[in-house]
């Protein structure tokens, strides 16, 4: 890639990793659900009004909407209020690499090769360290949580791989139209509506610019350049700048919010990143041995 992709691929993965910070700052102000709510409204509105309906059925882009925004985001965000903080939770939903490949393998019957099976090992050897070393910024209930929202992601991603050609940034706009209504149910369901109320009318700015920030930056800009990206260079070529998520989200959770950073914690993020690098990059170094 050219250096100026370079720095599109690396201010995109930066975006993502930080968001976890983001989350955090309006979640101080916003109930989970309805942040969520917010933060796909925003995502749509007035976006579709500018922007043709994609190509893909209804009942997908309904679908996607629906787990991305409820399965995904709604979860993460309950997790995070209170249960995990938010380097661990950059880390841990990463794992939805791990589901996407074993419901692909069960669902789509494709073929687990022996790296896979080796990155699989080590993540799982990450997952089981945090899990041992359960305390204030991780609890049992914010892992399952975590994991939950994975699983929901790697649903999301077996819809997008039935797609076809489609254009993303459409896809996303109008999808996430579909997470709202949900979002709101639940809000008025699970917090009720005097703290929907009295939150909306507390929001300070930055709450209101942590939930722009998810829809502008974290939805239109990162999703809109990866997939500009993705439409000019090999996915083995950019999907492992991925892998640098989990670490900008550490290192702005501890930057940012003072998350503490002991052993335990770098170890699990090391194996799991290390789970993930064997799964996305090993492929491209076959690849690369063969040509020589």
């Amino acid at each position: 890639m050219p250096t100026s992709h370079l720095l599109l691929a690396l201010s995109v993965v930066f975006v993502w990793g930080t968001n976890f910070v983001v989350i955090r700052w309006g979640l101080n102000g916003l109930p989970p659900f309805l942040f969520a709510a917010l933060r796909f409204a925003l995502s749509a509105l007035p976006w579709l009004l500018f922007m043709p309906r994609p190509t893909a059925p209804w009942h997908k882009v309904a679908a996607f909407g629906v787990l991305l925004g409820v399965g995904q985001f709604g979860l993460l965000f309950l997790a995070m209020r209170s249960d995990i903080s938010p380097g661990l939770a950059s880390l841990v939903v990463q794992l939805q690499v791990f589901f996407t490949i074993g419901l692909s393998l069960w669902l789509l019957h494709e073929r687990v090769r022996g790296f896979q099976v080796v990155g699989l090992l080590l993540a799982l050897a990450g997952l089981g360290l945090i899990a041992a070393n359960l305390d204030a910024t991780v609890t049992l209930v914010g892992m399952g949580l975590v994991l939950s929202a994975a699983f929901f992601w790697s649903l999301a991603n077996l819809v997008v791989k039935s797609l076809g050609p489609v254009n993303m940034l459409h896809f996303m706009v109008w999808s996430s139209l579909f997470a709202v209504p949900p979002l709101l149910a639940l809000s008025w369901w699970l917090e009720g509506p005097q703290l929907m109320r009295s939150s909306l009318e507390h929001a300070s700015g930055l709450v209101w610019a942590s939930v722009l920030w998810q829809a502008v930056g974290n939805t239109l800009f990162g999703y809109g350049a990866w997939n500009w990206l993705l439409a000019r260079h090999p996915a083995a070529t950019v999907t492992p700048w991925a892998l640098m998520v989990p670490v900008f989200g550490i290192g702005a959770s501890a930057f940012s919010l003072g998350e503490a950073l002991p052993g335990w914690k770098l170890g699990a993020a090391a194996l799991v990143l290390m789970g993930l690098a064997v799964i996305v990059l090993w492929p491209r170094v076959q690849t690369h041995s063969r040509k020589k």
